[in-house]
């Protein structure tokens, strides 16, 4: 089973407030522990919304946003792509996470769908189009 697990936002991270030093080394070693166990897949931090942009769609319509957003708590200042057996032990590596943020902070955990998932929507024609472009970007690492 793959999880994100989604580090969100807060005000300093909105401002664009940098990680300490001991934040910057407790998370390696907790990326290495990941790492070492055969569960990070992939991770990053996220720059502040106000150097991103929001594309709404309506019909055929495209509006852009640019940032900054308003609602801090609903954004996301980094993540991880996980792979472990299952929820239960996703949270028990987030439990063991360092605090992300000075102060309070909340971490937020979703499955990844698999291909399974769809059933017969999922068409032989389709898994093959998912492979390929799976291996075309795993090629480009």
């Amino acid at each position: 089973m793959r999880f994100m697990i989604i580090v969100k936002s807060t005000k300093d991270s909105e401002a664009g407030v940098m990680p300490s030093e001991k934040l910057l080394t407790d998370m390696g070693k907790f990326n290495e522990e990941l790492a070492k166990a055969g569960v990070l897949l992939a991770g990053d931090g996220l720059q502040p919304s106000s150097k991103g942009a929001r594309v709404r769609f309506s019909g055929k319509k495209r509006t852009v946003i640019d940032g900054p957003f308003a609602e801090t708590k609903e954004l996301v200042a980094g993540f991880w792509i996980w792979k472990v057996k299952s929820k239960e032990e996703a949270i028990e590596w987030v439990k063991r996470c360092p605090n992300p943020m000075p102060g309070d902070s909340e971490i937020e955990i979703r499955q990844l769908f698999e291909a399974e998932d769809f059933g017969e929507r999922f068409t032989p024609e389709l898994k093959e189009q998912a492979e390929r472009v799976y291996t075309q970007v795993s090629g480009n690492k």
